[in-house]
């Protein structure tokens, strides 16, 4: 079963678009090791709180992602390379999550991924992704 993210087309208004505010500006120039577990929110809605309750969230791990999109939603792909062997003439891709996004929140997670990939590379070094290049069969 996928995962579907909805938010509202009024982007940037209301308690949800200053939660994302909010959230982007702590993360900005920041890797972030745990999300707060309260969000104080300001403006037209003081005083409100945001809980974010983890206690039925789950864990999954890609190796592969793959976006497409439409005019209303940006679709995330995420999935497993189980391919052993290289040199195979095909390769199955055993996808697991999709997550479903609008574009202002897709836009969203684009800035925080840069800046979290970003502190990631000052801290360990560059991530290269290039495709290594492929070794000559030996005889």
């Amino acid at each position: 079963m996928g995962v579907r993210c909805v938010h509202s087309h009024a982007a940037g208004t209301g308690a949800l678009g200053t939660v994302f505010r909010n959230r982007y500006k702590e993360a900005v120039g920041i890797m972030a090791t745990k999300a707060p577990e309260t969000a104080q929110i300001s403006g037209d809605t003081a005083g409100m709180k945001i809980r974010w309750d983890d206690s039925d969230m789950k864990s999954s791990y890609a190796n592969v992602c793959n976006v497409t999109s439409t005019r209303e939603e940006v679709v995330m792909l995420f999935g497993m390379n189980q391919a052993w062997n290289r040199g195979q003439k095909e390769v199955t891709i055993k996808l697991n999550e999709r997550v479903v996004l609008s574009p202002f929140a897709a836009k969203r997670l684009s800035l925080l991924l840069s800046n979290v990939v970003r502190e990631y590379e000052t801290r360990f070094g560059a991530v290269n992704i290039e495709a290594p290049a492929a070794q000559p069969a030996k005889p």
